[in-house]
């Protein structure tokens, strides 16, 4: 039986990061956590790109331009979206993460999701890293800026054990 499963090593690859500007405070949480877990596995910051978009439904065009522009290995997307009073929140939530789904199969290349989608303000301060984390002890760290950026630096592992990408 042959196994593979990707570890989060970095040394080498080309990340690029997509952050949407609403709700900046929360993302730049997701970003200092993304960056952390991609220096710590040893990538190193100029082979790192962030690219700031208005929101969350900018993302995957912005994420689609760079990877077909450049030498990317993986994509992270970081976003938040908070609900409101009206199903604008189901919307653009939906239609980011759909979206950096499709784009990740139509390239054939790991684009991680690290968009939240929380009912408050609270829930997205924990996960960004911006408040403590209470359930942390229950399902481990839930920052999604850092989960995010292992998903990514793993599945880029996994493409390339498999002889998907180079």
């Amino acid at each position: 039986m042959r196994v593979i499963e990707g570890l989060p090593e970095g040394k080498g690859l080309h990340i690029a990061i997509v952050a949407s500007r609403f709700n900046r405070v929360i993302v730049e949480g997701l970003l200092a956590g993304a960056l952390e877990v991609l220096e710590a596995s040893g990538v190193v910051s100029s082979d790192v790109i962030v690219v700031w978009v208005p929101g969350a439904l900018e993302l995957p065009l912005a994420a689609k331009r760079l990877v077909e522009e450049g030498d990317i290995d993986g994509v992270i997307a970081l976003g938040c979206v908070i609900r409101g009073e009206t199903a604008h929140y189901e919307y653009v939530g939906r239609e980011a993460v759909g979206g950096l789904a499709r784009l990740a199969l139509q390239l054939g290349i790991p684009v991680a999701t690290g968009v939240l989608t929380v009912e408050n303000v609270e829930q997205a301060r924990i996960r960004s890293g911006l408040a403590p984390d209470s359930g942390a002890g229950k399902e481990g760290d839930r920052h999604r800026g850092k989960e995010a950026a292992r998903a990514c630096l793993e599945m880029v592992n996994v493409l390339r054990s498999t002889g998907g990408q180079e």
